[in-house]
């Protein structure tokens, strides 16, 4: 019996190669287009202008490609950083004093990523696929929402020993912002019930988010 014909990854790709992210976009584009179940790898060389051949150097199925853009597109990444695609656009600051003025551009600048179009095609993907392919959901949540949450939370403890905040759970507090701070947005644009909100109604539900936190855990 013939041996199986093994393709070695090219010694010279990197996470950012070019042709990577020209197989990411295509699969981006399937994957909105017919779903997950329906994605075919055929279906994504063709999008991505690539040999099925050549796809399969790169990712070894439509799992590993998914993750792909899971790790791609989740808005909070690097540490203490709100980072999109690997842009730098928002840094959370221990040492500044305006923790409501710092929570708001981050509510803003959070909301603003999580309603771009793409970032909702992905999540609903996830949601739709995570009770059959639970490793996957799992990707999702410690490359996005745990790692996001995590960088609040040592921010928001900084704060705290700075004497500027006095939450009685740091963790609690931290999810409690990030969900007040999509509150009657997300779940409406998810379901297709709304369109995404406008840039006013993100400042004006952050807002309101903002204020009853410093409410409630603001140093008296």
């Amino acid at each position: 019996m013939t041996a199986p014909l093994v393709l070695d990854r090219p010694a010279e790709e990197t996470e950012d190669s070019a042709k990577r992210r020209q197989i990411i976009e295509g699969a981006r584009t399937v994957f909105r287009a017919l779903g997950f179940d329906a994605a075919s790898m055929g279906e994504i060389a063709k999008a991505a202008g690539v040999s099925k051949g050549t796809l399969y150097v790169y990712f070894k199925d439509k799992d590993e490609l998914f993750k792909a853009i899971i790790q791609k597109e989740c808005p909070l990444q690097a540490e203490g950083v709100f980072d999109l695609d690997g842009q730098r656009v928002f840094e959370l600051d221990p040492a500044d004093p305006d923790v409501a003025g710092t929570l708001t551009r981050l509510g803003i600048a959070f909301m603003k990523a999580l309603c771009e179009p793409e970032r909702q095609s992905t999540l609903r993907t996830v949601w739709a696929i995570a009770d059959r392919k639970p490793d996957i959901g799992r990707t999702f949540y410690e490359t996005g929402p745990a790692r996001g949450l995590a960088n609040l939370r040592a921010y928001l403890e900084a704060q705290a020993a700075a004497g500027r905040l006095a939450p009685a759970d740091y963790e609690v507090a931290a999810a409690q912002f990030i969900e007040s701070c999509h509150a009657t947005m997300l779940k409406p644009m998810m379901l297709n019930f709304a369109p995404p909100p406008s840039p006013e109604r993100i400042e004006y539900v952050v807002g309101i988010a903002v204020k009853t936190f410093m409410a409630a855990y603001g140093k008296k």
